[in-house]
């Protein structure tokens, strides 16, 4: 029988814990949640929720978008995407078209979905014209994609695959000297696909606790409450506090289909750097369909900060939960939603967009040297 979010709010603050702890949650998913509800100000003052690598669109190398601009600027081509990826800013000359929103303004022919069903219908519809589906995202969203391949997609649909694994970030920051946090909520629609015993390797190689959760405030503060009782009990374990959705072994068919269509190696996340085995490319045999292997390469080795962050901003940071949004240099000032400057300011999954969203305005350093100055 599944408790209210008032029923867990009670049982933390129960709990007695009193030392500081920092939990990461993975997931841009749990991140809105998080913020929109207003959860950090209701739990102890002691517990940290620290928002993580889970925004596809803040991780997206900054060279997988400046080649689908590319294309779609110099290829007889319609290009289509999630909606998220129009806004994601690229370092070029203020002369050329800095994102898909504008190449589109500049004449490409580029076209936001929801779901790879809309690129296949497209394509159906433009059956004399090659579309490209420029597809980044995590497995969740990746798991269509190769779907809609295995199951047979139209010739001249041909994917720009971006994709890849939530885990093997976590498994980074956890390798690293300072992990950064003491547990780890899991995401729930990850967990679906691929199964909860992915994030095993937390609780068996760094002995911390971790939890999958669903998206409401209720799983989210239940699996606060998993972790920081296996903190105060001295017990280690993954819990699943998201049994409605998430079962054992995860989403066998969707794993299948995604060992069929593609394989997973080494891949780089904007900011971050190469990740292993990190990344989804598609299979030799599924070739035809690989928009890499239909077209020039668009990587210009000349362009300055290939792959980073612009000057100033401080998302790769943000993703690896090092330091919080509004303590990012740019936060609010020259970055907004409306004039976003890196890519955690676009998406909703972003968690720069996420606490604008929810009201926290201030940028860190601003408000310091506000204050420095009236003493």
């Amino acid at each position: 029988m599944s408790h209210s979010a008032e029923y867990w709010l009670e049982a933390l603050h129960g709990l007695g814990f009193k030392r500081p702890v920092r939990i990461m949650n993975v997931c841009g998913g749990h991140e809105r949640t998080i913020s929109l509800a207003g959860l950090r100000g209701a739990i102890p003052g002691n517990i940290e929720l620290v928002p993580g690598p889970g925004c596809p669109v803040c991780i997206c190398p900054e060279e997988d978008v400046f080649e689908a601009i590319q294309l779609a600027l110099h290829e007889d081509i319609i290009l289509v995407t999630f909606g998220d990826m129009l806004r994601v800013p690229v370092n070029v000359p203020k002369r050329e078209p800095r994102s898909l929103e504008q190449a589109r303004a500049a004449g490409g022919d580029i076209r936001p979905i929801a779901s790879p069903s809309e690129a296949v219908r497209i394509a159906k519809e433009n059956a004399s014209r090659r579309v490209v589906f420029f597809a980044a995202g995590f497995e969740t969203t990746t798991a269509p994609v190769a779907a809609m391949l295995a199951e047979g997609a139209p010739d001249n649909l041909l994917v720009l695959l971006s994709g890849r694994l939530t885990w093997p970030a976590i498994a980074m920051l956890l390798d690293s000297e300072k992990a950064g946090f003491d547990a780890l909520i899991a995401p729930g629609h990850v967990a679906t696909v691929m199964g909860p015993e992915e994030w095993q390797f937390v609780v068996d190689k760094h002995n911390i606790p971790a939890a999958v959760a669903g998206f409401r405030p209720d799983t989210l503060l239940a699996a606060m409450y998993s972790v920081l009782r296996q903190l105060k009990d001295g017990k280690r374990f993954l819990d699943n506090c998201y049994q409605e959705v998430v079962l054992p072994g995860g989403n066998r068919e969707a794993q299948r289909q995604l060992n069929e269509v593609m394989q997973v190696g080494d891949a780089n996340w904007r900011g971050v750097g190469v990740i292993p085995d990190s990344g989804f490319a598609l299979r030799d045999s599924f070739a035809a369909h690989d928009a890499r292997r239909h077209f020039r390469a668009y990587a210009d080795d000349s362009r300055k900060r290939v792959g980073e962050m612009p000057p100033g901003c401080d998302c790769a940071r943000v993703v690896l939960g090092k330091i919080y949004p509004n303590q990012c240099r740019l936060y609010g000032l020259g970055c907004t939603p409306r004039k976003p400057i890196g890519p955690c300011m676009v998406s909703d999954e972003g968690a720069c967009r996420i606490w604008w969203s929810s009201g926290y305005r201030e940028n860190e350093w601003e408000g310091r040297k506000k204050r420095q100055s009236v003493g």
